[in-house]
């Protein structure tokens, strides 16, 4: 099953900085094993702030929460967690794709 997961980290901002550093170190790691499993299978940063938009793969809710708990800064994230289904017209379940060359960049659908 797959989720969209909205991450943002609230450690303090006058928080340690060594023990800021050991989380960063410990985060890319575990994100790293995440990915290496197949349940982080997208992370996409949000410019300008300490968050990200994340495409998660569990087997339900409860696998997922598991994962998310993992992270070394659980204690200090806001996530919401959008689980996914299949849409009848995604244009990946009819073999086409998406490319972005449409007006302005914009996509349109090629075989």
């Amino acid at each position: 099953m797959e989720f969209l997961v909205h991450i943002r980290v609230h450690y303090p901002p006058n928080g340690d900085a060594t023990e800021r550093d050991r989380l960063i170190a410990a985060e890319e790691t575990r994100a790293r094993e995440l990915a290496e499993a197949g349940t982080l299978q997208r992370l996409w940063r949000i410019p300008g702030r300490w968050a990200n938009w994340g495409l998660w793969e569990a087997s339900d809710a409860t696998a997922l929460h598991a994962a998310l708990s993992s992270l070394p800064f659980y204690p200090w994230l806001d996530i919401e967690v959008h689980p996914l289904g299949a849409h009848p017209s995604d244009p990946a379940r009819r073999g086409q794709r998406w490319r972005y060359s449409g007006p302005n960049g914009g996509p349109c659908m090629t075989e």
